[in-house]
């Protein structure tokens, strides 16, 4: 097992770093489980949750935004991929198509680079992130070995098409190499491993699954479960099409009546949701408290309407919610109307809302379509 501090973005103590490369040693001791390859394998979730474990570091792999993992203020993206495989996959647009299938390729691939800096920005603003990381694990036969390098921005500007085939384009930007698959609506980034900062060998298991069996198991309480919903951030008009009304909602600044502040918003909330989330959230009018996804906390509560929960979702102030989504998170400028398209950009249109034991919720954001997969898992 071997360390070098000199070669690595973010400053991890020896102690962590240890523990860490034990427990991707003793994973992937348990290849054999997976795979027959002499090379150990190495799931990209248990990564994940190595790392945020060793690290104490935030998990956001489940928030499918452009980072995995947050350490204070640094966004990590953690790869794990075979050694000389260097081209790996770090963005889907799947549900952005229709904003360039249809255009030519060196514009296809401007809008899918531009796409990806939005995500990356959003993921920033989202989380109060200063910097992105990539974490990457390299494997061989030897073991695994660990490199860090930033999470650049895609230089628009100066992308070249290096090779245009009927669904590859292969392009630069002066700094780095990608690959974007239209066929699959995927990006991908040629990483160059050339200094490692850590390694650990790796020697599998021969049987792996006698080693499991003689593992004693306690008589530990059973893990608790944190109760979750999904909430869109869109509504939908008389033709089913998703939308963000000109003056509600998201725009409720924009509203007639009354002077409004400019940050102004609430969360659409229908009779179908009320009803199924009925003893999700608290009555309305009733005050709870939201961890926002850069730690902020802010106050919420459902309002409007007879129902038990509100058909509203607000915060209180109502400009804490505005301020904090349309100007720190989407950037959006004051005066100007959102529209479903700003949220179609950047992958999200819903948001989900974690109770937590003592009756706090935590918020974050959920990819589109996740929503309407949820409402249909919950409905039976």
């Amino acid at each position: 097992m071997g360390i070098d501090f000199n070669n690595k973005q973010i400053n991890y103590d020896k102690l962590s770093v240890d523990k860490y490369l034990q427990d991707l040693r003793l994973i992937g001791s348990l290849s054999g489980l997976f795979s027959s390859n002499e090379i150990p394998f190495l799931h990209y979730r248990t990564t994940e949750n190595f790392y945020c474990a060793d690290f104490s570091a935030e998990n956001l792999s489940r928030a499918d935004v452009s980072a995995d993992a947050k350490l204070k203020t640094k966004g990590i993206g953690i790869k794990t991929f075979i050694e000389n495989a260097e081209l790996q996959k770090i963005a889907e647009f799947n549900n952005q198509q229709e904003l360039y299938r249809d255009l030519p390729p060196i514009e296809m691939i401007k809008k899918v680079a531009e796409l990806r800096n939005m995500r990356m920005q959003f993921t920033m603003n989202a989380y109060g992130l200063n910097d992105l990381i990539y974490h990457c694990i390299v494997r061989n036969k030897q073991g695994f070995y660990l490199f860090e390098e930033k999470m650049d921005f895609i230089d628009v500007d100066k992308i070249k098409l290096k090779i245009n085939k009927t669904h590859t384009f292969i392009f630069t930007d002066s700094k780095q190499e990608y690959k974007f698959d239209s066929s699959k609506s995927t990006l991908y980034k040629r990483f160059v491993t050339r200094e490692y900062f850590a390694n650990v060998p790796v020697d599998i298991l021969t049987d792996p699954i006698e080693a499991l069996r003689q593992i004693k198991l306690g008589n530990d309480e059973p893990v608790s479960f944190y109760e979750t919903k999904i909430v869109p951030l869109y509504e939908k008009d008389k033709e089913g099409r998703k939308i963000i009304y000109e003056r509600s909602g998201l725009n409720q600044w924009n509203a007639n009546g009354r002077k409004r502040d400019c940050d102004e918003v609430y969360i659409p909330f229908n009779k179908d949701m009320r009803d199924l989330y009925e003893n999700f959230f608290p009555a309305r009018d009733t005050s709870f408290e939201v961890e926002l996804p850069n730690g902020e906390i802010i106050s919420m509560k459902t309002c409007s309407g007879n129902d038990y929960i509100g058909k509203s979702l607000m915060s209180n102030p109502n400009k804490a919610l505005g301020k904090w989504l349309l100007r720190d998170v989407l950037k959006i400028p004051q005066g100007q109307v959102i529209t479903y398209e700003t949220l179609l950009a950047i992958g999200i249109d819903a948001i989900s809302f974690q109770k937590q034991p003592n009756g706090k919720y935590k918020l974050d954001f959920r990819k589109i379509g996740e929503f309407e997969a949820f409402i249909k898992c919950d409905d039976g």
